[in-house]
């Protein structure tokens, strides 16, 4: 019985190592292209994974020859700005659909949901028309009003206020605690998990984005790296090694992000964060 455990351990794992390779193939492809030189052919067949000489020629490239600084510098700003904001109005607004009884609690949490449906083409022109209004075309807050909250992020918090027990809340209402200072104190360190899940979803798509962004800005200095990568194919005439360089650049500090908080995803018991 355990020889056959173990060969159905054994099966899993190889599943799912292959699973993973697959998934991360074209990662390792698109690394293998930006270290590879000029004198390699990128696109020989039989395709060669592994640089010959590999070299970092063409982040240097990329680098000295492209404002990538100023790239990252407004993506960062964009990225973290809009994540912090999403976390305040998502949990403010997910706390009362959660936890306060008020007319009409249910069919409000229902239409939010349902917005959720709607793709953000069907509302992008609206939108821009509004943002052109306040006059926030061509600035950061522009490319940060659309994710100042979203329906994915009220529901996703408003399951996980529902998940805290309600003797926590009860015992606190007892000390005299107020709403607010509940929702602060008690609340939101009981949910940390989600508001890091919460917060890697948002920072990836705020990171990312590159047709808002393409819409709203016009100014070079402002624009995020993937407007500054896709600008690459255009500078070096399709020299998709340096255009893989600006990938890699673009993607790395996602992949430091999600390795750094991924330890914070794992449900933990409610109120294991919640300050003395």
């Amino acid at each position: 019985m355990s020889n056959i455990k173990s060969g159905n351990r054994l099966l899993m794992y190889g599943l799912l190592l292959a699973i993973a390779l697959i998934t991360l193939f074209p990662l390792l492809w698109l690394i293998s292209t930006a270290l590879k030189s000029q004198t390699e052919n990128i696109f020989q067949s039989p395709p060669q994974l592994l640089p010959y000489k590999p070299t970092l020629d063409n982040f240097v490239s990329v680098w000295q020859s492209n404002p990538m600084g100023q790239y990252l510098f407004n993506s960062t700003l964009v990225a973290v700005v809009t994540v912090g904001l999403n976390l305040l109005f998502s949990a403010l607004a997910a706390y009362p659909l959660a936890r306060l009884s008020f007319p009409g609690r249910d069919w409000i949490f229902i239409a939010i949901v349902t917005t959720i449906m709607i793709p953000f083409q069907i509302v992008m022109i609206p939108l821009y028309i509004l943002i052109v209004k306040l006059g926030l075309a061509n600035s950061y807050l522009g490319m940060i009003f659309p994710s100042l909250a979203s329906a994915f992020g009220i529901f996703l918090l408003r399951q996980a206020f529902m998940g805290v027990p309600k003797e926590m809340e009860e015992a606190a209402r007892m000390d005299g605690c107020s709403d607010l200072g509940l929702w602060w104190h008690i609340m939101l360190p009981a949910i940390r998990p989600a508001l890091v899940t919460l917060a890697i979803f948002v920072f990836i798509g705020s990171w990312s984005d590159f047709l808002w962004p393409l819409i709203v800005i016009q100014d070079e200095n402002l624009y995020t790296l993937p407007l500054g990568v896709a600008k690459l194919a255009g500078t070096f005439s399709l020299d998709w090694r340096l255009v893989a360089a600006g990938s890699v650049i673009s993607i790395a500090p996602v992949l430091v992000l999600f390795l750094f908080l991924q330890r914070y995803i794992v449900p933990t018991e409610a109120g294991s964060g919640v300050k003395g």
